[in-house]
């Protein structure tokens, strides 16, 4: 029986959950299982994103034919080759012979080497489509836009972007570890306290290397006017996207995602484990509160990653074992390093009962990492922690915390006005519309305030070069749209980012109008207020306009934006750490940080010369 689900008008969940799954690439632990998504879109023409794994593939043609409806299948996009996504391409051709496969050039070259497709009596070269970065695809009211995603995770990876429901389908970006339970979407489950751990996992073990490559990725889906993301594993996403693309930007950018310490042990007889218990006692005592302790004999690699990369402050305490590191301590620290974690501080602890060795080879380890800062204060032990182990770790709990808790910063004596207590000031965003004869503006302000009830009157304030501050002035009346946290960058960037003087900011977007016959946003605000100016008043840069209410409506109940959220989970973030010059690679998107490139270089990824690079 079907197991289908409505994600848009048109649009439908067709794939299936895999809980029997132990090991997730036959590497990660996966003991909730693993979604595999696929999508199908109904309209002149039909269109399935993606497959399965071959082990859901009977669910999936099921949820298929069942919504085709005796339909034949047009299009298959495949936005990832990788296997548990493209598995069922062989069988898909022998079902739906007509099919014609979109995918960018790497994409064909590659699934042709997972499959022969004359065994299916499919003529591959004559029904393959190829697509780049920016072509579109008309199938009757839906157009999709290809977006390329080199090395998120594969070097053909790409996304697609479906602009009248405004859906990006994003591979395996923003995807998440865990069977779905009924609910598709994010925001029908507790995503923060039952989901975020999987989908830092996920992330992390899977991506994380890549994190030049996310940022671009980023970076083009800010530009996107989105309302939707749909991933190839875990839930999707329809509300408070910004939040979660702030988690892929520290991620990607190897930004601690919390001011927090790690505390990381290999211990074979207590020693060891002792003293890092010892330090967490002591952090406690002073005040740190974020701790987390893994022993890393019974903790899997992976989880070590994703708690690295979360935290701010590393500890890592293991014993000598054959004059090396411990086994599994090793283990988890080439992970790390793999993984190309940066921008983090790290204590170490060795122990050693004759000749404690670890701590310079953990150190070793670190040297070959980008920005990692190693604390000079090496605690070694010899067998068991010892009075003076004590003092040496009580001064180790000391930095770890004083570093976690930097001191406030006073700049009275540099100026009596401190810019940054203005910021401490709660602030909404709004998008501020009027019309003046013929024509449309708006702009994004942030100072509206009630300031009577009978009549309900408002002033907002509004700098004077603003074009929506000329039509005001001619007109005296203006629309606020109260934005809310599913606002994405893409709606600042449209009223915000150029001049309504020489652009039309409503130009090919479908609008609502008030009684008084100007815009209001029906889709990113949870309300809106129309207004008639009643006074207006100079104050140099700004005209503060104070407006009786003449029409208002609640239009949704998502939280209103405010200008704190706005700054930490919608306007992208600057990338710590990643230089924007060097070259990159036009085969897997490799990126050679460096201001030249050697004639002989070779990418370490794909292994392609140097005539395959571009300058940034």
């Amino acid at each position: 029986m079907h197991q289908t689900a409505l994600v848009a008008d048109g649009i439908y969940w067709v794939g299936a959950s895999d809980r029997r799954l132990a090991l997730f690439e036959n590497v990660f632990p996966v003991p909730r299982g693993v979604s595999y998504n696929a999508y199908l879109v109904l309209d002149e023409k039909t269109v399935l994103l993606d497959t399965v794994d071959k082990a859901v593939s009977a669910v999936f043609y099921e949820n298929l034919q069942f919504l085709l409806n005796g339909r034949q299948l047009d299009y298959v996009i495949v936005n990832h080759v990788e296997p548990d996504h493209a598995a069922n391409l062989g069988e898909l051709t022998l079902r739906y012979p007509e099919v014609k496969i979109v995918g960018n050039a790497l994409t064909l070259e590659m699934l042709q080497r997972f499959f022969d497709f004359s065994h299916f009596n499919y003529d591959f070269a004559a029904k393959a489509v190829t697509v780049k970065e920016g072509d579109t695809l008309v199938v009757g009211k839906r157009v999709f836009t290809f977006v390329m995603a080199k090395m998120v995770h594969w070097p053909e990876a790409m996304a697609t972007y479906e602009a009248t429901a405004k859906i990006l389908f994003s591979a395996d970006a923003f995807g998440t570890f865990g069977a779905l339970n009924g609910n598709l979407f994010a925001d029908e489950v507790n995503f923060e306290r039952d989901w975020l751990d999987d989908a830092r996992r996920y992330y992390t073990n899977i991506v994380g290397k890549y994190g030049n490559q996310a940022q671009t990725l980023l970076d083009k889906a800010s530009s996107l006017d989105l309302a939707m993301i749909c991933p190839l594993h875990g839930p999707l996403w329809r509300k408070h996207l910004g939040w979660f693309i702030d988690k892929y930007r520290r991620w990607s950018s190897y930004t601690p995602e919390d001011n927090a310490v790690l505390i990381a042990y290999a211990s074979v007889y207590g020693g060891t484990e002792n003293a890092a218990q010892i330090l967490a006692a002591a952090l406690a005592q002073k005040g740190v509160r974020d701790i987390k302790m893994y022993d890393v004999s019974n903790t899997h690699p992976s989880v070590i990653v994703a708690e690295a990369f979360r935290c701010s402050h590393w500890v890592f305490a293991s014993t000598t074992y054959n004059a090396g590191i411990f086994c599994h301590m090793e283990t988890a620290l080439l992970d790390l390093a793999a993984h190309n974690l940066q921008n983090r501080h790290v204590a170490l602890i060795e122990n050693g009962s004759w000749a404690p060795t670890a701590g310079k080879l953990m150190r070793d380890i670190f040297a070959g990492m980008r920005n990692i800062t190693v604390l000079d204060d090496t605690v070694s032990l010899k067998s068991a922690v010892r009075a003076s182990d004590r003092a040496a770790l009580e001064k180790l709990a000391d930095k770890l915390a004083a570093a976690l808790t930097p001191p406030v910063r006073r700049d009275a004596k540099t100026s009596p006005v401190q810019n940054e207590v203005f910021f401490n000031i709660s602030y909404g965003l709004y998008a501020l519309t009027a019309k003046d004869g013929g024509k449309d503006n708006g702009c994004i302000v942030n100072t509206l305030t009630q300031i009577t009830d009978n009549p309900k009157r408002v002033s907002i304030a509004v700098n004077k070069q603003n074009y929506t501050h000329a039509m005001i002035m001619q007109t005296g009346v203006f629309n606020v749209s109260i934005l809310h946290i599913d606002a994405p960058f893409a709606v600042f960037q449209r009223y915000g980012f150029h001049s309504g003087r020489d652009t039309d900011k409503f130009a090919g977007v479908a609008v609502k109008r008030s009684a008084n016959g100007l815009i209001y946003d029906d889709i990113y605000a949870n309300a809106f207020l129309s207004g008639k100016v009643v006074e207006s008043r100079d104050y140099g840069t700004h005209t503060v306009f104070v407006a009786e209410i003449t029409e208002a409506g609640v239009i949704a109940d998502t939280p209103a934006m405010t200008y704190a959220y706005y700054f930490a989970n919608v306007k992208p973030q600057p990338a710590v750490g990643v230089k924007k010059t060097g070259y990159v690679c036009k085969i897997c998107g490799y990126i050679h940080e460096s201001e030249t490139l050697p004639p002989d270089f070779v990418c370490p990824l794909c292994k392609h010369g140097a005539a395959d690079f571009e300058k940034l």
